[in-house]
């Protein structure tokens, strides 16, 4: 076969989703050519996929170096480093791209899609009006702009550019997800369930769309959406802690805070285990989450039988040691739903900390242990929120 044939067999094979196989082909091109560009940039694309972040930067440079005046191996370089996580380099690879070929829709969608997971909203909406500019009929720089608007919070562009992305491609996942994002964002959540559905239908691997799916679902509940929504606007800050030496008093509306955080977490763990039973969503649910919710539900039954008898026999201990039972809920929900896999770590140890020390104190009878485990895993939603700013979350588009 000729190396032209070659690079197409493998451009074939990774539209397949087959990255192994055209990692094979290309290795195959680089012994007769060594020095092609091109190949090293797919072949880039091809360990990407495999998840081999690394080879696949390794290979995205040495194409820029071979080719360092074609707009491809820029444009590939910015998909790849995209996929390692890294959208710096690639909204640099991409811009290096548009230097030598600005009329090319794809790239302004790629960097779109690389504001976005910078989380740079207004930067990614221009860069997708400009590749819908370019190609009107394409729907994903349109869903990339739905979303970048939700993000800004202007429902009214951001639903007009959601409806026009599923106009242009019907069987586009992404304007669906982009229709669902507008949807959950702006209070719809059965119209942003049945898009989140849509999405699985035409791409089962999209993960991003299973957990929004659960949102909307959960969402659904208006108890459930009052409480999501006042627990993600109120002091979920680590920093507000540093505000407590100035205004000793802020104590008692953090106490408050972390109480509203209690409860908007229990009803999570009850609405978790209502849909894991139904039929139609148990499917949705990884197993740590719905054994997350058991534990929480298990948590709270003890935690009130401890209170009970701890009322009835005057023992103040016991009592105690119920509501610190039933504070675990806080760590455990915020492990099971930080995004960083090195942070849940760093939370489970914190939750079983916690739980051995309630423990030791109850066993002692020291009042003062139990108590401030309580309030201390109350406080767990700031300290959540410090390990996933220190470790960072993902962000799937």
């Amino acid at each position: 076969m000729t190396t032209d044939t070659l690079i197409e067999r493998a451009r074939t094979l990774l539209r397949l989703r087959r990255p192994a196989e055209a990692e094979r082909e290309l290795r195959g091109v680089l012994t007769r050519d060594p020095e092609h560009a091109e190949v090293h940039a797919l072949l880039g694309i091809a360990l990407a996929e495999q998840r081999r972040s690394s080879e696949a930067v390794a290979e995205a440079r040495e194409a820029v170096r071979l080719a360092p005046d074609q707009w491809f191996p820029h444009y590939v370089a910015g998909q790849i480093h995209l996929m390692a996580g890294r959208p710096g380099d690639a909204i640099a690879a991409l811009h290096a791209a548009l230097a030598i070929k600005p009329d090319y829709a794809p790239i302004w969608s790629f960097l779109s899609r690389a504001h976005l997971r910078a989380r740079q909203w207004a930067e990614a909406a221009d860069a997708s009006r400009r590749g819908l500019a370019l190609d009107p009929q394409d729907a994903e720089p349109a869903g990339l702009l739905a979303l970048a608007l939700t993000a800004l919070g202007e429902a009214a562009q951001a639903q007009a550019a959601a409806a026009q992305a599923v106009r242009l491609d019907p069987e586009n996942a992404l304007a669906h997800l982009a229709y669902g994002r507008v949807a959950l964002d702006f209070g719809d959540p059965g119209h942003a369930a049945r898009a989140f559905r849509e999405v699985l239908r035409l791409d089962p691997g999209f993960g991003a769309a299973r957990d929004l799916l659960l949102t909307a679902l959960k969402r659904r509940n208006p108890l459930y959406r009052a409480l999501d929504r006042l627990r993600g606007r109120f002091f979920g800050r680590w920093w507000v802690v540093l505000l407590l030496p100035a205004a000793p008093m802020l104590i008692i509306v953090l106490l408050l805070v972390a109480l509203l955080h209690w409860v908007a977490w229990t009803v999570e763990a009850f609405t978790t285990l209502r849909l894991a039973r139904a039929k139609d969503t148990r499917l949705l649910f990884e197993r740590a989450e719905v054994r997350a919710a058991r534990l929480c539900c298990l948590l709270l039954t003890a935690g009130a039988t401890l209170i009970a008898l701890g009322v009835t026999s005057s023992q103040e201990v016991v009592g105690a040691t119920g509501a610190a039972a039933m504070a675990l809920i806080t760590p455990v929900q915020e492990t099971v739903h930080t995004g960083s896999p090195l942070g849940r770590v760093v939370l489970y140890g914190w939750a079983g900390l916690l739980a051995l020390v309630i423990a030791v104190s109850a066993a002692l009878a020291s009042m003062s242990g139990v108590m401030l485990s309580t309030y201390t895993g109350l406080a767990t939603i700031w300290i959540a929120a410090g390990v996933r700013r220190l470790f960072g979350r993902t962000v799937t588009i």
